[in-house]
């Protein structure tokens, strides 16, 4: 580019439209370009101009040399593509050009130097060049510009999202809240009742069965005692220890020996967790009637993998898939539902956008509460797709948004089998022991006992999260789990369930 009164030199930097124009109290274009001056620039006592007319000539600077200008000794070396970027900015170099102390800070009417300052304040350029304002860099017409490096004056500093535009579709909420990924909660260890039992040998186990059944009566004492010792890897495995060591079948005999929901819930405890629940789905979808709510609870509180695993059981222990038993036992949008759950294809990462769940809950939003009619297909998609920490963080956002939780704005929004669904995952993914801790509840409470209910969330979550579905419950039902089951069942059944309880509370 072009220097006002730096001649053009053989292969130096040709004028250029665009320079550094003069300006009335700056640096005059003078006779010569700008005469040799000892240094370069150096300090001198009251800032810029040091003198009227500009620099007087001094012995040494910058002269015109061929080839534009040469490296000289602490100068600024020419590097490939410029000056090289050095941490800090530019250093003081002997000759070059000093950085004062302090920098200089944003004054009206731009940057000019102070007295008793020296050196070159570095600024960006702004429009029309090192600004208009006479006497210095400010900027044409005085306008401050601010920190280099930052945004314009009145314009928001990037990186922090402002609230969304208040507005007829969507009201304002929130803002000002950085969207950078949140780290998942910090695990809190095992949480399950039942533990792996220490030096548990299988052939010794079956043993002890064996002796349990045979003979005249069963001892069902026995029974108890081992399998609510058992973790279910130990379990498992005594079907086969029992037909190596004595040719029969444990489940077979087991039949033979117990009955009623005693004998429901030991052969429940000897399958595996994919087995039991598609078992369980298969129970829920065949005959007369769905039971819907355990479609829900099963599909929804497992993982990835273990919903593929159900699949994988299912096809190969009924010969269908289990997409195809739920699409040929239920409708419309609840079979939607039901089925994107069932592809176990959740996102199941840990993180969580905050932006993103603040749009997530605007769609919900949308589609429910802002809109005539429902548009269901919007709620299917969130709820069976995003991670349940995500969905977490939705769901506060939503009732941030619309002042109302959002299981009473489907409530409002859908009927029959399609809201329960709805309700049942929401409830689920936001605190999935209090869900348990409901399903419990509301099998046992009333006339009667829903023991197939009882049976299964008590074996599938004795591994998992069962001192949090304690804690739960009393907190919601004020009595202990273990209270209400020594109320409601009897005889063995109760004991083996209080074994898979844990304690009271």
């Amino acid at each position: 580019m072009s220097y006002p009164g730096y001649p053009p030199q053989s292969g130096g930097y040709p004028p250029q439209a665009g320079g550094y124009p003069p300006q009335a109290g700056g640096y005059p274009p003078q006779a010569g370009g700008y005469p040799p001056q000892g240094g370069g620039y150096p300090p001198q006592a009251a800032g810029y101009p040091p003198a009227a007319g500009g620099y007087p000539p001094q012995g040494g600077g910058y002269p015109p040399q061929a080839g534009g200008y040469p490296p000289q000794a602490g100068g600024y070396p020419p590097a490939a593509g410029g000056y090289p970027p050095a941490a800090g900015g530019f250093p003081p170099q002997a000759g070059g050009y000093p950085a004062p102390a302090g920098g200089f800070p944003p004054q009206a009417g731009g940057y000019p130097a102070q007295p008793g300052q020296g050196g070159y304040p570095s600024m960006p350029p702004a429009g029309g060049g090192w600004g208009a304002a006479p006497g210095g860099y400010g900027a044409p017409g005085g306008a401050q510009q601010g920190y280099p490096g930052g945004p314009a004056p009145g314009q928001p500093m990037p990186g922090y999202p402002g609230a969304p535009a208040t507005g007829p579709s969507v009201p304002g909420y929130g803002g000002g809240v950085p969207s950078n990924p949140q780290a998942p909660a910090a695990s809190k260890g095992f949480r399950g009742s039942i533990k792996d039992f220490p030096g548990a040998d299988p052939l010794k186990d079956v043993e002890v069965l064996r002796k349990a059944m045979k003979g005249f009566g069963t001892d069902e004492n026995a029974i108890i005692e081992l399998l609510g010792n058992r973790s279910n890897k130990q379990r498992v495995p005594l079907v086969a220890a029992y037909k190596t060591t004595y040719g029969k079948d444990l489940l077979r005999d087991l039949k033979s020996e117990l009955t009623g929901d005693f004998e429901s819930l030991v052969l429940a405890m000897l399958q595996t967790p994919a087995k039991f629940d598609a078992s369980e789905l298969r129970e829920a979808i065949k005959g007369a009637g769905t039971d819907e709510a355990c479609l829900i609870e099963i599909l929804s509180s497992r993982s990835n993998a273990e919903i593929q695993e159900i699949n994988r059981i299912y096809k190969s222990e009924y010969g269908k898939s289990l997409e195809d038993s739920i699409s040929g036992d239920t409708s419309g949008h609840f079979r939607r539902l039901l089925v994107s759950l069932c592809q176990g294809n959740r996102d199941e990462r840990q993180t969580v956008d905050v932006s993103l769940a603040k749009q997530d809950a605007q769609k919900l939003y949308a589609a429910g509460e802002n809109k005539v009619g429902t548009d269901e297909s919007q709620f299917n998609a969130i709820l069976c797709a995003r991670s349940k920490p995500h969905l977490r963080a939705v769901f506060q956002e939503y009732q941030q948004m619309s002042g109302r939780e959002i299981e009473k704005s489907i409530c409002r929004e859908m009927s029959g089998n399609l809201e329960s669904g709805m309700v049942a995952v929401v409830k689920c993914i936001r605190n999935t022991s209090a869900y348990f801790a409901e399903r419990l509840h509301k099998s046992m409470k009333g006339a009667g006992t829903k023991d197939r209910t009882l049976i299964r969330v008590m074996v599938s979550r004795s591994e998992v999260d069962m001192l949090d579905i304690r804690q739960e419950y009393l907190k919601a039902y004020g009595k202990s789990l273990y209270t209400h089951i020594s109320a409601d069942t009897s005889g063995d059944y109760k004991k083996l369930l209080l074994k898979l309880c844990g304690g009271n509370d």
